[in-house]
Parts: C-alpha cells; structure tokens; sequence
C-alpha cells in the first residue's frame, strides 16, 4: 500500500486570520524560550547540586528533558508556520514528527507515574524508602518508560506507513497527529480509529485514574504525620497533581474524542504541547524550598567565583 502519490501535506495550522498569526508567531515564540529556559534551568540546577541523589529530583530532570524534547518536536514548525506562506511538511517529516511527539509524550507521561511512585514509597514506607528507590530501580524505571513509548509510538507509525494516501493533503492541524492523518486516508479507517482511542484513550484514563488514586491512598496517610511533615509531603504532591490534571485532561479529551471535532483538538493539544511544558518549571520551583536554595547556591556560586 503506502503513501502511493502523496508526497507532502499541508498543515492548516491553528488560526488564518493574518493580525492573529501575528500575535500567536510573538506568543508562542516567547512561550518556546520560556519553556525552553525554565526546563533546562531546572535539568542544570538539579544536575550541578546534590539534589539528583534524590530520587524525586533525579525523575523531575528526566521530566523536564522530556519537556524540552516534546515541546521541540513540535513548537519550531508551529511557529515558523504562523509568518510563512507554504506551510508543507514532507509525508517522511509528518511520520517523524508523530513518531517523537508520541515517544516523548508517552516517555513523560510513564516518568510521572514513575514520580508517583516514588512519592508513595517516600511518604507510605518511609523505613523501606532507600531500598525501594535506589539508583538500579531509578534508572530502570526510566528505561521502562522510554521503552514503552517507543513501542506505543512505532505502533501509531506502523498504522500510518500501511494506509494509501491519495486525496486531499491539508492537515487540519499545526502537527502531524495519528487522528488528522486518518482523516486523509483513501480508506475506510472507522476500525483504526475504534483500536486508537481504545489504546491510547484508554491507556491515558487508567494511567490518569491510577495517578489520582496513588495519590489519594498518599493523601490519607499523610493524616497520620506531625503537621511539618504533612506540609512538606503536601507540597511536593500538590506540585505533582497539578501538573498530572494540566498534562492528562487535555490528553484524555483528544484521544477519547466526545464528538467529531478537530478545531477542539487543536486547543486541547496546545495544553500539553505548550502551555504545560511551560508551567511545569514554574510550579516545581515556586512551591519547593529544597529547589529554590540548590538554584541559589548553583547560579549564585557560578556567580561568585566569576567574580573572584
């Protein structure tokens, strides 16, 4: 089969209104950088102090690599689109594109359930803490996410380099997604789309369901502690629930699709392409002392023997 005469597409991109391409090219630009500066300040800061010893900080650099990652696979091409007049991506690029948008997506997605578990053994078996999350577990819990998400990914490439692309080219899209090529295919792909949301819907609501509940059995414990305790345990696990709700409820609402509505998608996956990727940083760092003093002693350190 394959993609017999196709050798382009052409993304819609999210607005046509000129003034508002505009605004969105200087909006988005300056969200990219954000995002771009946060994540790595946070990967260099947890990376130049003692702080990647810990195993909740050691997955938070891991975290905002993805960030940083995710958001680059799909952020240089919706930007560059918003002033240029062809906005053609070749069918190989659009592959690509999709394969790394879902490898890094799902690599994040597995590392904050890794960041769950992580909080639960800290705050649920304090005594057994050390041997539960040492450097072997760590890393391996990482690989298992980066192996998963391959493997979800070359799944959603494989459905695609199989289907026969012949008619019309436009993406309604600013990024090659799995659902906005099916909608191209010169064939029925009902069953596809059927396999699709029962996989990565499915996968997103039990993975989202089981975060929630991880961190309800973490919630009621914590009733048990001395109330510095509880603080200090709420804090780190407020930081992660929000940025569970900012990444998986725009994810569930594409994949799991209420109606046959791409223009929703298209917000929805601005949530967790780009609005989220930008606020992970700020919500990790303002709500959490431990970051705040390494990034004084890291920068301010930098700082000081350049002054010297």
């Amino acid at each position: 089969m394959g993609h017999e005469n196709i050798t382009e597409f052409i993304l819609l991109g999210l607005c046509s209104d000129d003034n508002t391409k505009v605004t969105c090219f200087v909006l988005f630009s300056l969200c990219y950088i954000a995002i771009l500066s946060g994540n790595l300040l946070i990967l260099l800061t947890i990376r130049g102090s003692r702080l990647g010893e810990q195993p909740m900080y050691f997955f938070l650099s891991y975290l905002s690599f993805m960030d940083v990652c995710f958001t680059s696979t799909v952020a240089p091409k919706l930007i560059t689109d918003l002033l240029a007049q062809e906005k053609t991506i070749s069918y190989n690029s659009c592959v690509a594109q999709m394969f790394y948008a879902h490898f890094f997506g799902a690599t994040e997605i597995f590392i904050l359930v890794a960041m769950a578990y992580d909080r639960y053994a800290a705050i649920c078996r304090p005594l057994q803490y050390t041997v539960i999350m040492n450097r072997q577990v760590c890393y391996g819990l990482v690989m298992a996410s980066a192996v998963g998400a391959f493997i979800h990914s070359i799944m959603q490439v494989l459905i695609i380099i199989q289907l026969p692309f012949c008619g019309p080219r436009q993406i309604d899209h600013y990024f090659c997604d799995i659902f906005p090529l099916l909608k191209l295919a010169c064939t029925d792909t009902r069953l596809l789309v059927i396999a699709i949301i029962t996989t990565t819907g499915v996968l997103s609501i039990l993975t989202f369901a089981a975060l929630i509940i991880s961190y309800i059995i973490i919630l009621s414990t914590l009733r048990t502690r001395s109330s510095e305790g509880r603080r200090k345990a709420l804090s780190t696990c407020g930081s992660h629930i929000t940025v569970v709700f900012m990444f998986f409820l725009p994810l569930i609402f594409t994949y799991v699709p209420m109606a046959a509505s791409v223009s929703n998608d298209k917000i929805f996956a601005l949530f967790y392409t780009m609005i989220a990727p930008m606020f992970n940083p700020l919500i990790y760092t303002l709500r959490n002392t431990d970051m705040k003093n390494a990034m004084r002693k890291v920068w301010c350190r930098d700082k000081l023997s350049r002054g010297r």
